[in-house]
């Protein structure tokens, strides 16, 4: 029971922080790449991120499948959040002096 919640609270956190990491790295750093802006990148973005995922998966013994989909998921939408902020003009996000 508490192995499960464990798993539940690091695909939580991993799902967010990887959502907003790529949504913000699409958005400042790859504004200018035309392939970001196909319908496939997001796919591609998630089945990269499934794959470093499954490896995960034997290595770690809290990280299950449903880790890697939370994962793949969250990184195909923050590729495809960070290219719609591309396409309706939203100004890259800047920290620090």
């Amino acid at each position: 029971m508490i192995a499960m919640l464990l798993s539940f609270a690091i695909a939580s956190i991993l799902a967010v922080v990887l959502y907003g990491t790529t949504r913000k790295f699409v958005r400042n750093r790859l504004r200018y790449v035309e392939v970001v802006q196909k319908s496939l990148a997001p796919w591609l973005a998630g089945g990269a991120a499934f794959l470093v995922g499954s490896v995960a998966v034997g290595i770690l013994p809290l990280v299950g499948v449903g880790t890697a989909l939370t994962a793949a998921l969250a990184v195909g939408s923050g590729v495809a959040a960070g290219a719609r902020d591309i396409r309706q003009g939203i100004a890259p996000i800047v920290y620090g002096p």
